[in-house]
């Protein structure tokens, strides 16, 4: 029997994870059907509700209903917890529904893995404090760099972050005026800026010898940031195409219990956008 799945989010039709799972479970010989659902902004516990009394097992969450989600699941996982958000719901087998948070490993595990990149002992900048940033603070804190800045617009914000994860690691809260005269081995650019095109007020000098740079977001271009990156020196840049892929197959493993092969995942889609 082909067990059900889907990914839920106002809007959605721009999902890419159908595309992503069904190779997934070619790859794997699992026997999966995945589907995305546009669900009403206020119906989010009704349709959710509706799709496992059908005998749904599994669900991804995207905008703007991850902290619905995260509301819904009986359960939750330490880093779904940490994140303050759900991605991922998993029925289990009492009939209670898991929810986990696989963004932030799935960047960590992009950044290690394919890039061969290191996060250990290295200076870290993440732009933004917004939901994107909280949801990848706990996997990047458990690779032990050396300190992680958070630099946002509005300082309260940075500064408030930096606080809630202070028990896991040297986190300082800034704005993007306070960067000037420091420098990183690794930025992360987690606001959505790069979908207008624009970019935050980054002051030059930023970057140390061999700096990598990270942009959350993918584009079939590279993306504003990486533009900056690349203008600024940055050794190695990447976009977040890897960490869609891969916050994807840890869902994957969650559900089903099998580690599929991202590489030719990640080659598929990156034609596709070209194309």
């Amino acid at each position: 029997m082909t067990d059900r799945y889907a990914v839920f989010g106002n809007p959605v039709e721009h999902s890419k994870s159908p595309l992503i799972h069904q190779a997934f479970a070619v790859q794997t010989g699992e026997a999966i059907e995945y589907s995305k659902q546009l669900v009403e902004l206020d119906k989010f516990d009704h349709a959710a509700d509706t799709f496992f009394a059908e005998g749904g097992k599994g669900l991804n969450i995207t905008v703007p209903f991850k902290q619905e989600a995260y509301s819904y699941a009986a359960r939750l996982t330490a880093r779904a917890r940490y994140a303050g958000a759900v991605n991922t719901l998993a029925m289990q087998d009492d009939g209670t529904i898991l929810g986990d948070n696989t963004d932030g490993i799935g960047m960590v595990r992009d950044m290690l893995a394919n890039l061969g990149w290191q996060i250990k002992g290295k200076k870290v900048l993440i732009l933004g404090a917004g939901g994107a940033v909280r949801g990848i603070l706990e996997p990047l804190l458990v690779q032990l760099p050396q300190h992680v800045v958070i630099a946002n617009r509005t300082l309260s914000k940075a500064l408030q972050l930096a606080k809630g994860f202070a028990e896991m690691g040297y986190l300082l809260g800034c704005d993007y005026a306070m960067l000037k005269g420091q420098q990183f081995d690794l930025i992360i650019n987690g606001t959505s800026a790069s979908l207008a095109a624009q970019l935050p007020p980054l002051p030059d000098g930023l970057l140390a010898a061999q700096a990598c740079c990270y942009d959350m977001m993918y584009a079939a271009q590279p993306t504003v940031f990486l533009v900056w990156a690349k203008q600024q020196g940055a050794a190695s840049v990447a976009d977040g195409l890897g960490m869609l892929v891969e916050q994807a197959a840890e869902s994957f493993r969650l559900w089903r219990g099998v580690s599929p092969n991202t590489a030719p995942v990640i080659a598929g889609i990156r034609q596709s956008l070209m194309d």
